[in-house]
């Protein structure tokens, strides 16, 4: 399975709960912190729920 690297890139200071647990569980706490993950359904799903928080690029 192909692998993407998710950047952290904008701040979940007053973002609702579950965008910041969402980042949580990706792995993602501090700005410009990247994980890698497998390119998935359940990742897709969560990376699209906080695009406008993050950066994701092929690995």
């Amino acid at each position: 399975m192909a692998k993407i690297k998710v950047t952290k890139i904008r701040s979940a200071i007053n973002r609702p709960i579950d965008q910041k647990r969402t980042l949580e569980a990706l792995g993602l706490k501090k700005m410009g912190q990247v994980k890698e993950h497998e390119n998935t359904p359940n990742i897709l799903g969560m990376i699209n729920k906080v695009s406008h928080l993050v950066s994701v690029e092929e690995a």
